[in-house]
């Protein structure tokens, strides 16, 4: 493992409540300390969806702790990937940074039935995510 993380990921959706905090889960989970995992939100909510706590935790990985904090410029500055779920035009652009935009719906107000879904898709895309970075570290 090396001491030092190879990238670093900024997950961001309007209220980093949902989705961004399960994918910021799932590669934390994934990568371990290879990567470094931000999220953050343009409109932060109080507290992260219980919902989304609930479909993580029943397959793992607790984000019970995790609290959703305002999208800042130093935080997409200090990432090399930024992954925005919806925060439109909110998220600044930086010369040298990997953008990518997931469409996933919104866990937002929904329970943990219609949040599974969402949360294996967010899975799916952050499993290619981790491969794309582990390529990108071959010689």
């Amino acid at each position: 493992m090396p001491s030092t993380p190879v990238a670093s990921v900024l997950f961001v959706c309007v209220h980093n409540a949902g989705r961004s905090q399960m994918a910021a889960g799932f590669l934390a989970h994934l990568a371990g300390d290879r990567v470094e995992v931000r999220s953050a939100g343009s409109l932060p909510a109080d507290e992260v969806n219980p919902a989304a706590v609930e479909a993580m935790k029943e397959i793992g990985i607790d984000i019970a702790g995790a609290r959703p904090k305002v999208l800042t410029t130093e935080a997409v500055q200090a990432s090399d990937y930024v992954i925005t779920m919806g925060c439109g035009d909110a998220c600044p652009v930086f010369p040298g940074k990997r953008y990518l935009d997931w469409a996933l719906d919104d866990p937002a107000g929904q329970g943990v039935e219609a949040v599974r879904p969402i949360r294996d898709a967010i899975k799916a895309r952050v499993e290619g995510l981790v491969a794309e970075i582990d390529a990108r570290q071959q010689p």
